[in-house]
């Protein structure tokens, strides 16, 4: 659980299950996130083997995450989650976010 527990290793790993993304657009789809959270989270999940992250020298700087080899194995994990939270919130008739 080290590896995908708290608030938003799930969630960011679950937006980069279908390719790259920029910082920005990962922020655009957790917009709940802070800049410093996204951040720290990425590099957590960069350190622990499942993402990776490529710098293109441009200006200004493109920077580009997307899950390794280990980390699109956590994907039937994370889909999994994510329809065992779909269908409680279906048969209890609310989507609990905060709790």
């Amino acid at each position: 659980m080290r590896f995908i527990g708290g608030k938003w290793k799930a969630v960011v790993i679950w937006y980069l299950r279908n390719g790259k993304k920029r910082f920005g657009e990962l922020k655009t789809h957790i917009p709940d996130i802070t800049d410093k959270m996204l951040s720290l989270q990425l590099k957590a999940l960069e350190q622990d083997g499942l993402v990776s992250r490529k710098v293109y020298p441009e200006v200004p700087p493109r920077v580009e995450y997307e899950l390794t080899e280990e980390g699109i194995s956590l994907i039937p994990i994370v889909t999994s989650i994510a329809k065992w939270g779909r269908t409680k919130a279906e048969n209890e008739g609310r989507m609990v976010l905060d709790e």
